[in-house]
């Protein structure tokens, strides 16, 4: 199994999925105290997509925090699902999972000015561009999920790229929007795409996109008993140092947040 998974993980890094969403997709959202919370990293586009085993070169960070104290998340080469851990208390159960940077070529110009589209990278990525061109990627996922009732506050982790719930989807309290806030090198990021991906208990996906506003902070529509994957992408130059290293001419950090609505709200 443990072949297989590395045969699949190869077969991830070098094929064009590597462009499309990286999220964490935890199997319940809300557990009991000391119960296992067992998650899969996944890549993929609208909320679906295939699992990813766990292998220690492909991660730069992986913690969990519960009720402000921060311990590492680890893993064996191969493990599937990614993720299993049991916390002993309750609260609100944070899993963030930074990858190591990774590249893609785009030689279709068509693809890359589709990509920058869809993301609402804006246009000057597009003038004079040259092909082949090489794009260098990371992923910056967070996972919010329920111990007991889930009680506690999403806290910024000091990643590069970082979607901030600033209200916690499982209190009772949050009606139809939850407000998130978009942090880009530690301060809000105004004027940036937010795609929305609702997945209803049916399996039936919604897409929607929001921009957030000057202090970075947009509102998500939420329902009871349904899921959310945001995602945020900013496009930049590498530094002269990544380039040359990388032999790449694009930046992209990617940020990802999912959680869930509990039912009965």
């Amino acid at each position: 199994m443990r072949l297989l998974n590395c045969l699949f993980f190869c077969l991830w890094v070098t094929g064009p999925a590597t462009a499309h969403e990286f999220w964490i997709e935890p199997q319940e959202y809300q557990v009991e105290s000391g119960d296992a919370v067992i998650a899969n990293l996944k890549n993929g586009e609208k909320f679906n997509g295939g699992s990813l085993a766990w292998f220690d070169r492909r991660i730069i960070r992986a913690e969990g925090t519960l009720n402000g104290s921060t311990f590492p998340l680890t893993g064996r080469a191969g493990d599937l699902p990614a993720i299993t851990y049991t916390p002993e208390d309750a609260g609100l159960f944070q899993i963030i999972h930074q990858t190591t940077l990774d590249t893609l070529t785009y030689r279709d110009p068509k693809k890359f000015a589709n990509f920058v589209k869809h993301k609402d990278l804006g246009d000057s990525a597009l003038k004079d561009q040259s092909y082949p061109s090489k794009e260098g990627y990371s992923r910056f996922a967070k996972s919010l999920i329920a111990i007991g009732e889930g009680l506690g506050e999403d806290t910024a982790k000091g990643l590069e790229i970082e979607l901030i719930a600033l209200d916690n989807p499982y209190d009772h309290n949050v009606n139809s929007a939850l407000q998130v806030q978009l942090i880009y090198q530690n301060a809000p990021r105004p004027e940036t795409q937010i795609e929305i991906f609702e997945k209803a208990p049916d399996g039936t996906v919604h897409v929607t996109t929001t921009d957030t506003d000057a202090s970075g902070v947009a509102k998500i529509s939420v329902k009871p008993n349904h899921s959310y994957l945001l995602d945020a992408v900013i496009l930049r130059k590498p530094s002269a140092a990544l380039a040359a290293e990388r032999g790449i001419e694009w930046e992209t950090l990617w940020a990802s947040l999912t959680f869930a609505v509990p039912a009965g709200r």
